[in-house]
């Protein structure tokens, strides 16, 4: 099954780079466009989007309420969050109020449509540049190894487990493996969850593009 997207953002450049990108990408058809959160909840309910990609910045919208506006409204349509910022305060704002990903506008178009599939696959999605901190450590909430903060700050930073396992030289199943871990003295259930308790302990911070 293919992917309902519905575009609120109010500058047409945007939108039209939006579109551009998805154009001809299997499994992903534009349904709709808004600029503004007036034209978006209407159009919500007469496109039956699956995800939406929402700029959290709109001019008279308060991005971080229309959010919540619509996670409440429908709860079964995805929302991913468009922004300038990539600060990892953002990020959290938004997940915390149900964003399934978040993507900083400087993503290159070419990667936009697997941002898109991964962060509704439940992937914690976001570009626009990441730096590790090796050096940080948790508050005594839980007790992480070394190697699990390592795994930990990579799933924050959105890489695939097949990423994460090439750069800290692992297997796919030795990842696998420290995730169940992770999730389970985190109490969390899933990669967004394990990435928001990241962004809140200050496991990732932005870089300056």
């Amino acid at each position: 099954m293919g992917l309902r997207v519905l575009v609120a953002d109010d500058q047409p450049l945007i939108r039209a780079g939006i579109r551009g990108a998805l154009d001809g990408v299997d499994g992903l058809e534009i349904v709709g466009e808004a600029n503004s959160e007036g034209q978006l909840l209407p159009l919500i309910s007469r496109t039956s989007p699956d995800v939406i990609l929402l700029d959290l910045q709109m001019p008279d919208t308060n991005g971080a309420a229309c959010l919540t506006r619509i996670r409440g409204a429908h709860p079964e349509v995805k929302v991913i969050a468009l922004a300038d910022s990539g600060s990892p305060m953002d990020i959290m704002a938004a997940l915390e109020r149900g964003a399934c990903g978040y993507i900083v506008k400087s993503i290159d178009p070419f990667d936009l449509a697997a941002a898109i599939r991964q962060a509704v696959q439940g992937t914690f999605y976001t570009l626009g540049g990441f730096a590790l901190r090796a050096d940080t450590r948790l508050e005594g909430e839980v007790d992480l190894s070394g190697r699990e903060i390592e795994v930990l700050q990579r799933v924050a930073a959105g890489l695939s487990n097949r990423a994460i396992a090439q750069e800290l030289w692992l297997s796919d199943q030795t990842v696998k493996f420290h995730l169940h871990k992770i999730y389970r003295k985190l109490g969390v259930a899933n990669r967004t969850e394990a990435a928001r308790y990241a962004y809140r302990h200050g496991l990732a911070e932005a870089v300056e593009q």
